[in-house]
This record gives C-alpha cells, sequence and structure tokens, in this order.
C-alpha cells in the first residue's frame, strides 16, 4: 500500500513539476527554505527570511548570519543533489518528487533530501534498497533530466 500512494503522489508531483525546472522550489526556496548549511550539522532548521541569498538564480534561506556566510564562502557544496527533489525517485524512477526537508541524507559530503508523508519514507527505503546502486542511478537519470 506504501508503494502505490508514493507512485500515485510521484505521478502527480512529477506532472506538476516543470521539466525545465531543476530546481525543487516549494515556498520558493531550494529545501522549502531550510538552512542547507546546517543540514551538515545534521540539523534540519527553518531558514528566516532575514538571512537569504540568490545563487544560480535560485533562493536559498539561512538560520543565522554565520550559515549564510559559510554559504556564500563555498555555494556549491551546500546545493541539495538533484536539484532538492527526492533523491530515491530520481534513482527509482527518473521522477522529480517533492521532498519532506525534514527528511535527509549527507553522504559522501553532499546533501540529499527525501520525500516522506502518508507512512512513506523514501530515506527508509533508499536505505533498504542499496543506496549506492541507486545513487549511481540517480546521477545517471538526473544528467537526462537536465538535458531535457
Amino acid at each position: 500500500m506504501k508503494n502505490i500512494v508514493f507512485f500515485l503522489h510521484l505521478f502527480i508531483v512529477s506532472n506538476l513539476c516543470s521539466q525545465e525546472n531543476v530546481y525543487n522550489l516549494k515556498n520558493g526556496f531550494i529545501a522549502e527554505g531550510y538552512d542547507v548549511v546546517a543540514y551538515f550539522e545534521n540539523k534540519a532548521v527553518k531558514g528566516i527570511k532575514q538571512f537569504t541569498t540568490d545563487f544560480d538564480g535560485v533562493k536559498f534561506q539561512f538560520s543565522s548570519n554565520e550559515n549564510l556566510a559559510t554559504f556564500k564562502k563555498n555555494p556549491t557544496k551546500y546545493i541539495p543533489q538533484y536539484g532538492g527533489f527526492c533523491a530515491y525517485a530520481i534513482g527509482k524512477n527518473g521522477e522529480k518528487v517533492s521532498i519532506n526537508p525534514k527528511t535527509f541524507e549527507i553522504r559522501e559530503g553532499k546533501l540529499y533530501l527525501f520525500y516522506n508523508s502518508w507512512g512513506t519514507n523514501t530515506l527508509e527505503m533508499w536505505q533498504k534498497e542499496d543506496p549506492n546502486k541507486l545513487q549511481k542511478k540517480a546521477d545517471e537519470n538526473w544528467k537526462k533530466i537536465v538535458k531535457n
């Protein structure tokens, strides 16, 4: 049942997302406005409007001026993989699916975000289904998505 709900959601969200948008900008920000630097401290922290910046044409929000400054020193380090879409969905089906910004993983110094709603936690699925294989497949699928 979990997979049916997930794939139904996947279908709906993927049809709502423009193929031309390679960033998940729900709420107008990457990671729904969560602080991408804080993830690297193993924290999911909502950013505040006082600490925002643009990079690569998209908005990022931070929880502190220190994290904003850290981001500005090396922004590409902190950008979520696959434009901030669900890493599991990109790897499994090559589909752009929204995320729950509180569900994440730092793997080999990179940020991966995941869908987690309606009893479906794709981070758990990612971890059970061989994350290395899914990551490689997601990398391949993402290259195709970005080209289109």
